[in-house]
Order: structure tokens, then sequence, then C-alpha cells
């Protein structure tokens, strides 16, 4: 079978074997976050509708989910915002329903949780990941570049509402961009709203890939601990470095050999490896993310975006 909006399994920082379930056009999203490792959002919106066919995605998933893969999650995630799928949660019954034994996963900006059918096609996620990078609205429009209908106060009131309502593991992403949302002021905003959110973890993230601009840069080790050491609470995850997916069971050699003799022929986008290539952008995403660790591709921006070379 050929898969169109299943991906993987694949290594992932957060979630170990993960199979992603794309809902939605490539760069389809309510953000054009600079921090975007898929580039910048092409289709800005907050429509919900079903973008791709639910029967088909019904069936690229029962032909994967019934040879019983090991997997930890079954993932929604790809280079869009996946509650923008307006049929997402008749994906979830399927596999609660015939493959009761995976949990699910939502990665997700949280930018919709204010619209209550979106909460409520959430509910039966095991685990949602909800980004919230910023609590100022000067803040959150330089770093998330919302659709213009969002404003910080509107999307974080939001995911306030979902924990009323959601029973299962909220991890909260806190994306760090040094001299943006790392100031004490914008800390302290920050702090209010886990306190009304009250996740289960927080997970620290900063750049290891170039983003959607070329000025942002990562926060680096030192500093990551300061923040964690201001945010207020128990349990606080920071984000690894991307060479330890290489030591993940997921882990495809193959896939990272193919990406490599990509490279070595000539500089490659990340669009033109996915369309060389085949595979999925998220899929492309997390092995870059190994080659350019363990030193064996390089990346420089050009005028088409950020290439990729081997350093070999």
């Amino acid at each position: 079978m050929e898969y169109r909006y299943i991906f993987g399994p694949v290594p992932s920082r957060r979630l170990g074997i993960s199979l992603g379930v794309d809902l939605i056009p490539p760069k389809t999203c309510s953000y054009n976050c600079i921090y975007c490792e898929s580039g910048k959002t092409t289709n800005l919106t907050v429509e919900r509708r079903e973008y791709v066919p639910l029967n088909d995605v019904l069936k690229e998933l029962d032909g994967i989910l019934k040879t019983h893969p090991r997997l930890d999650f079954v993932t929604y995630s790809g280079s869009g915002e996946p509650t923008l799928y307006s049929r997402i949660s008749e994906v979830t019954r399927f596999v609660k329903e015939n493959y009761p034994e995976y949990k699910t996963a939502l990665l997700t900006n949280g930018s919709l949780f204010h619209d209550e059918k979106v909460r409520r096609d959430c509910l039966d996620i095991d685990v949602v990941i909800p980004s919230l990078d910023c609590a100022g609205e000067t803040e959150f429009k330089k770093v998330d570049r919302p659709h213009h209908s969002l404003s910080a106060a509107v999307v974080n009131e939001g995911i306030a509402k979902f924990r009323t309502e959601y029973t299962g593991q909220i991890w909260l992403e806190i994306f760090i961009v040094p001299g943006i949302n790392d100031t004490d002021e914008e800390i302290g905003r920050i702090n209010a709203e886990i306190a009304k959110i009250r996740p289960d973890k927080i997970q620290l993230n900063t750049l290891d890939r170039p983003g959607a601009v070329d000025w942002i840069r990562p926060a680096d080790d030192i500093r990551m601990q300061e923040i964690a050491g201001k945010l207020r609470h128990d349990n606080i995850e920071i984000a690894g470095k991307p060479a330890t997916r290489s030591s993940n069971k997921a882990y495809s050699g193959d896939i990272s050999d193919v990406i490599l003799r990509t490279v070595r022929r000539r500089p490659c986008t990340l669009d033109d490896i996915v369309k060389i290539t085949g595979l999925h952008m998220n899929e492309v995403n997390k092995y870059l993310g190994v080659l350019v660790a363990e030193g064996k591709i390089t990346e420089a921006r050009g005028e088409r975006g950020v290439f990729y070379r081997s350093a070999e």
C-alpha cells in the first residue's frame, strides 16, 4: 500500500516510537512560527474542514496497525496544525475501537482550544502536547505570528479551559527564543498561565535546526537550565539533543543512507529531499536532525531556504 497520510514509525524525542498521522496539507496552519523547521506557512488559516478524505486515512491506518507494529504512540502531527481537521475525533474513535492497545497523542499549537467543538473532539486522545510559547501579546506576535483572529489571551485561556474538561495527560511545550520570550517579565507571565493550565509535564525546547527566519538562535544549555529553574512546576524536561534519536529502536539506517546519498549528489532543501525520496516531511526532518548532529551533513541558508549537503 502507498501511504499518503501515515508516516513512520519514526524516532521521536518526546514520544519514543511514533506512527505519524498527517491530516493537513503541508504548511497549512493557524501559526507561522519563526522557529518552524518545516518552513514558512503558506496557508495561514483557522478554518476547520475535512482536508483529506477520512476513509483514506482510516484505510491506511488499518493497513499498518493490523500488522501490530511496536509503537509507543499513534501521533497526530505533520507539517500543519492537526486540530484544523474537522473529523479528528473519528480517527481517534477508529483507533480506540479497533486497536485499543495503542495510545494516541496530539502535537498541537493549542490555538483552537477556545472552540468548544475542538476541545470536545480531543477529549479521547491519551496525551495532548500543546504549545505555550508566549503569554505577552507582543511576544506572541513575534514568535508565533498567528492568524489575525488569534491572541495570546484567547489561545492560553482555551488551553486552560481544555484542562478543566480533559482527563488525560497534558505535556505543555514551551519553545524558548532568546531575546523574546526568555525575559523575567515574560517568564512571570508564562508562570501565571502554567498555574491555570496545570500540565502534567513541561517540555522546554529551543532551536536545534534552522527555523523559518535566518536570525533566530538557540538558547544554550546553561540558559535552558536557568529558565527551567524559574518555571514554577515540579516536572520539567529539557528536550534532548537530536543525536539521542539514533539509539531509538525506530531509527532506520536505511532511511538515513537514502538521505545521505541524495545530498551527496547535490545540495538539497527539505522540500527537495521530500520530492526526491518520497518520504514524509516530518520523517525527513527527524533524520536530518540526527545527521547534522553527527556531523555527516551540513546546513546553510540559500535563496530557496536551508540547503543540506554532505560533509564528506
